[in-house]
């Protein structure tokens, strides 16, 4: 399947646009800003001829690419009926499973861990602009540790992923239901309920060709 990706948002825009004139312009993005939406599609679909639709009742919960569970917390539900009205605002026609729709909509919360090592004077190099040896009376470089002490880092990073599946061509595709479009938001905040609306929003609005 051939597919196409973008990456777009106001984090973009703020870098090109100010990036010239500010040291760091990432240290002055609001929280909506840092967000970013990726979406992927079959660039073979012909979207026009899907009819109907049906959604998921709950979210599956994916860590570390494993399914750990389904949930339906406030976030959830926000986000499964934004999906769906933003689909029917383009002319798909909501079904029920059992009435074999065309697209089958799935959602996820997709969480990922990075563990690794790295030295403590790694670790001060990078975060040495807090720093200030001027501050303290010296000038030059600040103080390091020594550079054969290390420490083990844990990052958990999470995004919302919706995926229109195609249901509608799987028998002639030996039953294999394919994916043939994916968003994916990311950023600050982007499990807060009061979020998920304009994130799904935001989503289709860069997939214009998503329309019956």
């Amino acid at each position: 399947m051939k597919k196409t990706g973008w990456l777009t948002g106001a984090a973009l825009l703020t870098i090109i646009g100010f990036g010239s004139c500010k040291k760091d312009p990432l240290n002055n993005l609001t929280n909506d800003e840092s967000r970013i939406y990726i979406t992927n599609y079959d660039t073979t679909a012909n979207f026009s001829s899907y009819k109907t639709f049906s959604i998921t009742d709950s979210v599956d919960v994916i860590q570390d690419n494993q399914l750990t569970g389904r949930e339906r917390t406030a976030f959830d539900s926000t986000v499964i009926a934004a999906a769906s009205s933003s689909l029917q605002q383009r002319g798909y026609h909501l079904v029920g499973r059992e009435s074999s729709p065309d697209l089958a909509v799935a959602v996820s919360r997709v969480y990922n861990t990075s563990t690794g090592v790295f030295s403590y004077g790694d670790y001060w190099d990078y975060y040495g602009g807090y720093w200030d040896p001027y501050y303290w009376g010296y000038g030059g470089y600040g103080y390091y540790p020594p550079y054969y002490a290390v420490g083990v880092y844990s990052i958990q990073s999470g995004g919302l992923e919706i995926d229109l599946l195609d249901l509608k061509n799987a028998a002639a595709h030996g039953n294999k239901i394919t994916a043939v479009w994916t968003g994916l938001a990311r950023g600050e905040q982007v499990f807060r309920a009061a979020n998920a609306a304009s994130e799904v929003q935001a989503l289709f609005d860069q997939s214009t060709y998503l329309k019956h």
